[in-house]
């Protein structure tokens, strides 16, 4: 099983790690701060070295308790050292980008009752379906203001591991339409955006509101009936 360090510290950018599987170009390790993707966030990409070896890790994924890197040439064995270091620039941008996410889809349930029904984001963009029969203009730019309200808030942000039960007590834990979370699990990781926003989640985010920058959106536009789309952009 594979620990993952992201879960704990967002802001780790190296570590230190040994091989635990090889299956080609790909590795698993005892330990890890890549990021391997889910809940609309890419996974992470950097390198792992060996002395003065470097393999680039250009994609990570899970596969059962194991997180698997997928590297640019062939793998170091298993029992191997290594060290690892995630491409920073691009994670940090994915943290504010899905931390304005959760801000965007916070303000929609507090002021509106929206669930979300689909989402996906890269560095610095993303968009995110609600649950609204109607959406103009003004309203749009209604949300836009609110959102950077919370942005200027500075509202910390609080992870936490819960025990399934304990985590299930909470009301409104699942903001999506469709559950994503695994059946039989024994531990649930929430994201709080302290004051605002409080759900299940797995991925990266920045420690306060502040830190996002300001947002924008950027289109919005109807994908059904009673299915509305808001995309939105952060400034670099």
């Amino acid at each position: 099983m594979t620990v993952a360090l992201y879960h704990t510290d967002a802001y780790l950018k190296e570590f230190e790690a040994v091989v635990t599987a090889v299956d080609g170009h790909k590795v698993a390790l005892d330990r890890t701060a890549f990021y391997p993707g889910g809940g609309g966030q890419p996974n992470d990409v950097g390198l792992l070295s060996v002395g003065d070896q470097t393999w680039r890790v250009v994609k990570a994924g899970k596969q059962g308790a194991e997180l698997w890197h997928e590297l640019d040439q062939e793998a170091p064995p298993v029992g191997t050292p290594v060290q690892g270091a995630i491409d920073w620039d691009r994670r940090y941008r994915l943290m504010r980008t899905h931390t304005a996410m959760h801000i965007l889809c916070g303000v929609i349930f507090r002021d509106y009752g929206a669930s979300v029904t689909g989402g996906n984001m890269e560095p610095l963009k993303g968009r995110m379906d609600f649950e609204f029969e109607t959406m103009r203009q003004e309203f749009v730019k209604q949300i836009e203001e609110k959102i950077n309200v919370e942005v200027a808030e500075a509202r910390p942000t609080r992870v936490q591991i819960l025990p399934r039960e304990e985590a299930f007590q909470i009301p409104d834990l699942i903001r999506t339409k469709i559950s994503l979370l695994p059946e039989g699990i024994a531990e649930v990781r929430t994201v709080e955006i302290v004051g605002l926003d409080l759900q299940a989640d797995g991925g990266t985010h920045v420690a306060n509101t502040s830190e996002v920058g300001h947002i924008r959106v950027v289109d919005y536009k109807s994908k059904g009936k009673i299915n509305k789309r808001i995309e939105v952009a952060l400034d670099g």
